[in-house]
């Protein structure tokens, strides 16, 4: 015996209680992400303001490294380490 086939009027029930659910939650995802945009914003203007003096010296230390790194490998193509 074949399973019986719902109703136009159960099927009717069911797909806008599932489109509720899903305004439902869409909702509250919106919700949540305004909220943590706010809390990440919050935290920027907390944050103690930096000056432009910090810059060349992070620029500095980047340089730096750079130069570091362009040295070791010059030292080991003249040893003939492959890298």
């Amino acid at each position: 015996m074949p399973p019986p086939v719902p109703s136009a009027e159960y099927l009717l029930i069911l797909s806008g209680a599932a489109l509720i659910g899903l305004a439902m939650l869409g909702s509250l995802a919106a919700w949540s992400w305004a909220g943590w945009l706010k809390l990440k914003t919050r935290e920027l203007d907390a944050r103690p303001r930096t000056t432009g003096e910090d810059l060349p010296a992070i620029s500095q230390r980047i340089d730096l490294a750079d130069l570091k790194e362009r040295i070791r490998k010059l030292e080991a193509i003249a040893a003939g380490v492959d890298l």
